[in-house]
């Protein structure tokens, strides 16, 4: 039951909460106090950088979460518990620069929030823990490569979002090694493919919607 509670705490977090991070917003290296202000055209650019960001956020506390459910390693339960909460700064930052960007985030999360505990509840259900464990590794990988894209498309002068999604390239990259160490297993190509395939609808409708 405590699991159960716990997962479903998190959804209704993530999705209706006012998320405060824990560690302070990322500053770009010689960055000023009061950055040069952005067009309307960088604005909207950035907002919807930033909005997939922050989508991508809510698919990661929804995975994190299922495959914490679906486990019964206590010790996985934990460490996947752990990643979940750290995930919380990226929500925080995101959501704190959209605002100040004048966006929004995504109409569509509770949906994306669903669709990603589905499918990691069944990963963990049907794969195992190192399956699992092997789907977090994959998804930090891809995660990492689409956040490095974004730092080339970002206005140059936009030094806030860009800093941000500096650290979250970073930590992604992190949590990728932390569940290779734990035991991950390596995916077969087609599930790599298929997710690539998800990631690229998520991402092109996140962007507008």
């Amino acid at each position: 039951m405590d699991p159960l509670l716990i997962a479903a705490d998190s959804a209704l977090r993530t999705l209706f909460a006012n998320h405060h991070a824990k560690r302070a917003t990322p500053m770009w290296a010689g960055e000023s106090p009061t950055p040069a202000p952005l067009t309307d055209a960088e604005k909207s650019t950035a907002s919807a950088l930033m909005r997939v960001n922050h989508v991508g956020e809510v698919c990661a506390q929804a995975l994190y979460t299922a495959q914490a459910l679906a486990t019964n390693n206590n010790a996985l339960r934990q460490h996947l518990n752990a990643a979940c909460h750290e995930e919380t700064d990226h929500l925080a930052w995101t959501e704190q620069r959209l605002k100040e960007l004048g966006g929004r985030t995504s109409w569509l999360n509770p949906l994306w929030y669903a669709g990603s505990f589905g499918i990691g509840y069944a990963a963990a259900k049907l794969g195992g823990d190192r399956m699992s464990l092997g789907f977090v590794v994959e998804t930090e990988r891809q995660v990492e490569a689409h956040l490095e894209s974004h730092l080339g498309r970002l206005p140059a002068n936009d030094g806030p979002s860009r800093a941000i999604v500096a650290q979250m390239k970073t930590d992604e990259a992190q949590h990728a090694k932390e569940a290779l160490a734990a035991g991950a297993a390596e995916l077969p190509a087609p599930l790599k493919a298929l997710m690539q395939v998800a990631a690229k609808v998520m991402t092109t409708v996140a962007h507008r919607i």
